[in-house]
Parts: structure tokens; C-alpha cells; sequence
């Protein structure tokens, strides 16, 4: 019985040997292959889902976005044909996060704030509802997008869902 735990123990380790060479040589060709200029527009670590959308961009199923930002530059994101503006505000926060992470190191935006203050907006038609599909907007594959910001009537108040706490609000009435 000892000899045979002491061999199922080497089976063990030499199977996690040879998975972690696997792995190993995995991420060495995945490094070289994401080195590629050809595939620069590939994160630096890429979910089944972006490889997906890159695939599906390719054979045209999806659709690649241009966002410009309030600085004057931009960037591209790349989105199935049926995707939301929820998707794509998940995109731009991905690829921004992607992008500030690799230029500043670890920083923290506050998406909440961004989408409080700044909508987008498609030839002038600002963008408000998240569930709704990205092409009843009129946007195609290789549309503009743009971040503007985004003022809404305090009637309306179909942007911002959340209330407005006053800390000081009710201090007048007492003096």
C-alpha cells in the first residue's frame, strides 16, 4: 500500500509539472502572438468573449466604434452588431481602464460619476437609455461616439435615477 501512494504522489507531481509547462508555453505564445502589430487592438489579457468580438469583426457580425472624449482624442471599441448602450459603456470602461492601467499603474475612476455628469451622444442625440439596442440609434460599424455633458431637466430626470442628498438642506428653516 505504501508503494502505492508513494507512486500515485510522483504521478501527481509529474502531471503538475507537465500542466505548468503547459501553461507556461501557453502564455509564452500568447505573449508573442499579442506582440503582434496585427493584433494590437487586442487586450493584454483577453477574455474568451473579446477574442470572440474580434473574431466576429472580422467576419462582420460585429462592429468596431470610435469614442471621442472630451480632450479631443479618441479610441475604438469593438462590439457585436446587437449590443446595447449598457455593452457599450461597459466596453469604454474596460478599454479605459485597460489603457490607464498600462500608462499610470493602479488608479481608480469613478464610472458612477462619469455617467452622472457626462452622456453619449450620436450626431447630437444624446444616448440615455442603457437597455436600448445600439442600432436604434443609427449607430454602425465604424461610428463616432461622443462624450458631452450631460445636463437634464430636474422634471425629466431620465439620466440620473439617483437622488440628490442636500447635507445641508432643512438648516435655514431652524434659524
Amino acid at each position: 500500500m505504501m508503494m502505492e501512494s508513494s507512486a500515485t504522489k510522483e504521478e501527481e507531481v509529474g502531471s503538475y509539472n507537465s500542466n505548468n509547462v503547459k501553461r507556461a508555453k501557453l502564455h509564452s505564445t500568447l505573449a508573442a502572438l499579442l506582440d503582434d502589430p496585427i493584433l494590437a487592438d487586442v487586450h493584454k489579457k483577453p477574455t474568451l468573449s473579446d477574442v470572440d468580438t474580434l473574431i466576429s469583426l472580422e467576419l462582420g457580425s460585429a462592429m468596431r466604434i470610435s469614442i471621442l472624449k472630451l480632450d479631443g482624442t479618441s479610441f475604438d471599441v469593438a462590439l457585436m452588431n446587437s449590443a446595447t448602450l449598457k455593452d457599450l459603456k461597459l466596453a469604454i470602461k474596460r478599454k479605459v481602464n485597460d489603457m490607464e492601467q498600462s500608462k499610470m499603474g493602479h488608479r481608480h475612476i469613478s464610472w458612477k460619476h462619469i455617467w452622472t455628469d457626462f452622456c453619449l451622444s450620436h450626431h447630437n442625440q444624446k444616448l440615455l437609455d442603457d437597455n436600448s439596442p445600439l442600432q436604434d440609434f443609427g449607430i454602425r460599424n465604424n461610428s463616432q461616439v461622443q462624450f458631452v455633458p450631460c445636463i437634464v431637466s430636474k422634471s425629466s430626470r431620465k439620466h440620473s435615477k439617483r437622488r440628490r442628498h442636500r447635507f445641508f438642506h432643512g438648516l435655514n428653516q431652524r434659524a
